[in-house]
């Protein structure tokens, strides 16, 4: 018997600036590696923010999955800064009011700092140099020479900070020639140091995109639509023109403001990629402008659902995806274009992978025609991150066939939205959940559910770490009865005078029974009750299902890295999965490794790699700072 799988791509942290892919359909890192725009619209974050309250904002938005984030350099009162322009410590950005040719440095120091600790957690930031809501007025005043120079005071001062794409505009009613010779003076002033980073342009609401206005065309290389209509609608309409230039949808509906229901942001999303976007922003009321209770509305459901977006498109060809504009794949079923019940759809061009957004309770048709071989074909729930399987093994690609939703979503009554998988498997290793608790006070024992079906025959994964050097875990258990093996630990770390350390295990389960969505839980008992637990599960699939490990190493250490150690594999083929505890926050995933999860708000990661050849491995993960941490590594063997 051969276990059919879904490979899942292996990526890197990205090495900035971005750049057009050579399709010109998407963007990708210096490597090439495809940049998958997840980004958040924290615009007045200069204006309204001490450091640490921004970095508490990286950290946060890290931990959710965002690697992207939308700031005004200059804000003032459209965009929820002080009218002035003013830092919330009272720094002007201009020595003189209104001046552009009198920035002030110590303003400016204020934003390189915060550039940098957005770099620090991997944050790609759009920035716009000067936002139109407020400083419109401004540049008129100031005339085309000073903001031109301003743009080559900023270009000369950013060239050579790597994770920033410009965007000019925002709310930029009054495009065209009357104000455009102050806009594009601008841009083009950055260009004239500044060759190294891309430029877009935000033009007018309700509806538009950057290239409704030929004065941008020779200017930027990334289009951003915008729209508060069902966002296929404008996506298709920048995707469909000559070029191509790549697109992202840049602004829509934003959580708690317009209609920003969870299911509406899931819909925007899952709508713009499946239309050919490169990515998107969120917005959320309370973070755009950081008002009043900002910092208790960070864990919203459209947030934390807008990481399982990206769980489900990273792995996979996103990138490769062409928008099933004909209705050719997805034959009934689609709704009606214009509306918000319109099924979005893309497929691959070799057929190994199709995607659809199903926004309402309804039967589609699917021409499995379209597919290049037999496929597995899931339901992918965007409110809970969990697959549903579809009954039957393969399905084969030929004739019509006909796919009914299952109901509600994990929002519960009246969220009926899915997303329909199908791919076309291949016998290698690949991740298929993952979840976390992280209790914040002391706990003898923890449980943790994983939310979606697990298949027979997989392997279980459980992480266990905790802020103790004495204490040990007594059990490890789950209530399908899979019996649990330590692969490695505990590694022990002495934690500062007056903490108790850290520890950290990994458990394993291999050739596990089947279990229904929400049937498995794990429960993990300590000999005393522990500070911080943080345990986290994971299930893949295609590994050897009778002696599944294959080595294990970890080490610990008080530095800004952690550092599994050397891992010397014995198997042709090994799936490598490396997780650490920390003192501070894990800032993103080893080269070569991809994050499966960040734990909020611990910080603690799981990351994995698929590697084929006998020979050694070590994985290292950077932190925030300087601290003590346990890292540990696991390989298991691959099906024969």
């Amino acid at each position: 018997m051969v276990t059919f799988v879904i490979v899942a791509s292996i990526s890197a942290a990205p090495t900035y600036p971005v750049r057009v892919a050579p399709t010109g359909r998407y963007l990708v890192d210096q490597n090439g590696v495809p940049f998958l725009i997840t980004g958040e619209s924290p615009q007045a974050m200069i204006g309204d923010l001490s450091e640490a309250d921004a970095e508490l904002f990286f950290a946060n938005r890290h931990a959710h999955g965002f690697n992207t984030v939308w700031i005004n350099l200059l804000c003032a009162s459209y965009t929820g800064c002080h009218s002035d322009g003013s830092t919330l410590d009272g720094i002007p950005p201009f020595t003189v009011s209104n001046d552009f040719s009198t920035p002030n440095e110590a303003y400016f120091a204020r934003a390189d700092r915060i550039l940098r600790l957005a770099a620090q957690y991997g944050f790609l930031v759009i920035l716009d140099p000067a936002e139109t809501g407020s400083w419109l007025s401004v540049m008129q005043d100031n005339g085309v020479e000073k903001c031109r120079a301003y743009g080559r005071y900023l270009g000369q001062r950013y060239a050579a900070f790597d994770n920033i794409l410009w965007m000019h505009g925002n709310d930029y009613q009054a495009w065209g020639s009357d104000n455009d010779q102050y806009t594009t003076a601008v841009a083009l002033g950055i260009q004239d140091f500044d060759d190294r980073h891309l430029h877009t342009v935000e033009l007018d609401f309700p509806v538009s995109g950057s290239l409704d206005d030929p004065s941008w065309a020779p200017i930027i290389q990334l289009n951003a639509s915008y729209t508060y209509a069902p966002t296929y609608q404008q996506v298709l309409v920048d995707y469909n023109r000559a070029g191509p230039v790549p697109t992202f949808l840049v602004e829509a509906s934003y959580e708690f403001e317009n209609t920003g229901t969870p299911q509406i942001l899931r819909a925007q999303a899952y709508w713009s990629i499946l239309s050919g976007a490169t990515g998107h922003l969120y917005g959320n009321h309370y973070t755009w402008q950081f008002i009043d209770g900002w910092k208790d509305q960070l864990d919203t459901p459209g947030a934390t659902q807008m990481a399982y977006f990206k769980a489900l498109f990273e792995p996979r060809a996103w990138y490769d995806l062409v928008p099933d504009q004909s209705n050719a794949v997805i034959t009934t079923g689609v709704g009606t274009f214009g509306s918000d019940d319109y099924v979005t759809a893309a497929r691959t061009p070799d057929g190994n992978l199709v995607i659809a957004y199903v926004p309402s309770a309804r039967t589609i048709t699917v021409d499995m025609g379209a597919l290049a071989a037999p496929v597995m074909a899931r339901w992918y729930d965007p409110a809970s991150g969990g697959f549903l399987a579809i009954s039957g093994s393969l399905l084969t690609n030929a004739g019509a066939l006909d796919f009914t939703t299952p109901g509600d979503n994990a929002d519960g009554p009246g969220n009926e939205d899915w997303v329909l998988v199908l791919e076309v498997p291949t016998a290698a290793t690949a991740f298929v959940q993952g979840h976390y608790a992280t209790p914040q006070t002391p706990q003898a024992s923890v449980a943790v559910t994983y939310r979606a079906a697990q298949m027979a025959g997989n392997l279980n994964v459980v992480i266990v770490g905790w802020n103790d050097s004495s204490t040990s875990v007594s059990s490890v258990t789950d209530t399908h009865g899979n019996v649990y093996v330590r692969a490695v630990g505990p590694t022990v770390q002495p934690g500062p005078p007056g903490s108790g350390g850290l520890s950290q295990s990994i458990y394993y389960a291999g050739n596990i029974a089947r279990a229904a969505a929400g049937g498995n839980t794990v429960d993990v008992r300590f000999d005393a009750a522990v500070a911080y637990p943080d345990v986290r599960i994971l299930e893949y699939r295609g590994l050897d299902t009778t002696s599944p490990l294959d080595g294990a190493t970890g080490q610990a250490g008080n530095s800004a890295t952690s550092d599994s150690g050397t891992l010397i594999t014995a198997n042709a083929s090994d799936l490598l999965i490396a997780a650490n505890t920390v003192f501070t926050l894990t800032a993103g995933p080893t080269t070569g490794f991809t994050s499966r999860m960040i734990t909020s708000p611990d910080g603690d990661m799981a990351e994995d790699a698929v590697v084929t050849g006998s020979r050694s491995y070590r994985a290292t993960t950077p932190l925030t700072g300087t601290g003590p941490w346990v890292m540990q590594m696991v390989g298991f063997k691959a099906a024969p």
